[in-house]
């Protein structure tokens, strides 16, 4: 084979890896892929991991907003034998409400060594809501979460209106009651990323490792 002739196969196979490439990225886009946005994480040392951090403002809310939120998680105690114990979280500087899986207030939420739990939704082990924040419905917002041995640890949360992926794990109208106590949630498996609590929902979709866009 010629020079000329090798040249030109080389060529053709560049252009035959590209054409595809470029179809593909004229032609899929987030949409037609169904992308889920990726969600915040953290962790603190070897003992806490937290993933798919997002602020819930009311379905149907949009821009600049100010009023309930709900807050959801996934949180997973990965020490090996030291109970994790939820005492707090606020959205900008206003704290949340903890209550438990039927409603009731409690002061802390316990989450055993070698479990996780899902934070939020209907029938979630537990849920957190901030009676009246100020969020930016599409932006992002700093939640704070503080662990009584742990300490804490921040992240720039996705703020969502409770449709789609978060339908369900908006605030709640209903009341809750006086502190009771804590919540211990019951969870069989061992932590991974993104893991959920036994009999829990699923958590919203959504990669833990980067911000929404």
């Amino acid at each position: 084979m010629s020079r000329s002739l090798r040249r030109g196969a080389a060529a053709a196979l560049v252009l035959a890896a590209i054409v595809p490439l470029s179809a593909c990225a004229a032609g899929n886009d987030a949409d037609t892929l169904q992308i889920k946005p990726d969600n915040a994480a953290t962790s603190i040392d070897n003992s806490v991991k937290l993933n798919n951090i997002v602020v819930v403002a009311p379905e149907g809310s949009a821009g600049e907003y100010a009023g309930p939120v709900a807050v959801t998680a996934n949180i997973a105690n990965i020490a090996p034998k030291d109970d994790l114990v939820l005492t707090g979280i606020k959205v900008g500087g206003t704290s949340a409400t903890l209550t438990d899986e039927n409603g009731a207030q409690v002061s802390q939420i316990v989450i055993h060594a070698g479990e996780s739990v899902l934070l939020g939704g209907k029938g979630g082990a537990a849920n957190a809501q901030v009676p009246n924040a100020k969020v930016s419905v599409g932006g992002y917002t700093p939640t704070t979460f503080t662990f009584k041995s742990a300490g804490d640890v921040s992240a720039n949360a996705n703020v969502q209106p409770a449709a789609g992926y978060y339908q369900g794990f908006g605030p709640q109208t209903k009341s809750s009651a006086s502190p009771t106590g804590s919540a211990s949630p019951a969870a069989t498996s061992s932590p991974t990323a993104g893991a959920t609590a036994s009999g829990s929902p699923s958590a919203p979709a959504g990669s833990p490792s980067a911000p929404a866009h």
